[in-house]
């Protein structure tokens, strides 16, 4: 589960710093919930330039508070973050909307294009505000033929966050924790029992172990656009072009020569006969540090979708 702060529902609301202060230490006590759970707040890189009153911004606003708070809430704001944007998904070309306001570019765009690939994002807003929805609508415009309503949950109290937080998965701290909730959380796609074996004996990487996740339940989702007839989706088009194509794929075939020089190293065994073998040279990539999760190709519709190997990456020269 990761959480976004709603830059949106700061625009310039409140009256004056004493209403200002009350809110914004609802915001910093999330983060603290947050992170009781072993979960970051995450906020907009340049959100400290939003609009708070008629005359001040966010930065300017803050430096009117007493010094620990001051010093706390531009700490996070400036320098920890962590910054969604840093990490960001959707395309600024994209047209995604929510109550008539355009939300490309913004976390709510974010939180639904992740949730829209199967990932467990939510928002948190500023209240008073004009957002305090429980469930936001963001629509999705992504051609002339196909939109899309993704249903945001969202947050403006402690309650509601610490019941969400509750719920979700728990944080994935090792390598065998991840082997162990992913096969329920990737119900589309047959691990073999060694799947993650190869991971067991390096040092774990949170931010590998996410990115991890993250190729896993897009994966997982492509294995679920085909229609009655075996043919794929509109959807599956989209992730197909989204994600399988181009410089910056997540998923891509090995070259032809890594195919022939370490076509030994990419035959695995067959997840569900141990008399067969599969050749795997498609994978999905992690940069840091390089970690492969090698899958059966094509996928159909008809045919399950084996993960024999997730670990470092094997095509090394």
């Amino acid at each position: 589960m990761e959480v976004l702060l709603n830059e949106l529902s700061l625009h310039g609301q409140f009256c004056n710093i004493q209403e200002f202060q009350i809110a914004i230490d609802a915001i910093m006590l999330a983060r603290k919930k947050m992170k009781q759970f072993g979960r970051e707040l995450h906020c907009y890189r340049n959100f400290r330039q939003s609009q708070v009153t008629h005359d001040l911004n966010l930065q300017q606003a803050v430096q009117q508070l007493d010094r620990n708070k001051q010093r706390d809430v531009l700490t996070w704001l400036t320098k920890e973050g962590p910054f969604w944007d840093d990490s960001r998904q959707h395309d600024a070309d994209e047209y995604l909307e929510c109550q008539n306001q355009v939300v490309t570019d913004n976390a709510l765009g974010e939180i639904a294009y992740q949730c829209f690939s199967g990932n467990n994002y939510q928002a948190f807003s500023f209240n008073p505000s004009s957002w305090l929805i429980n469930s936001l609508s963001v629509i999705w415009h992504r051609n002339s033929e196909t939109i899309n309503h993704i249903e945001v949950i969202n947050h403006w109290d402690i309650a509601t966050l610490e019941t969400s937080l509750q719920t979700a998965s728990p944080v994935i701290k090792s390598w065998q924790q991840l082997a162990q909730e992913m096969p329920t959380r990737c119900p589309n796609l047959t691990f073999s029992e060694d799947s993650f074996s190869t991971l067991y004996s390096h040092p774990f990487v949170d931010g590998a172990a996410k990115r991890i996740v993250e190729l896993l339940v897009t994966l997982d989702k492509f294995k679920t656009c085909f229609d009655e007839q075996g043919q794929m989706t509109s959807e599956g088009h989209h992730l197909y072009q989204e994600h399988f194509t181009g410089d910056k794929a997540w998923f891509s075939d090995s070259s032809s020569s890594e195919k022939i020089d370490f076509k030994n190293e990419l035959t695995f065994n067959h997840p569900n006969n141990k008399t067969e073998k599969l050749f795997c040279p498609w994978h999905g990539k992690v940069k840091t540090p390089q970690i492969r999760i090698h899958f059966s190709w094509p996928v159909r519709a008809n045919e399950l979708l084996y993960i024999p190997y997730i670990g470092p990456k094997i095509t090394k020269r």
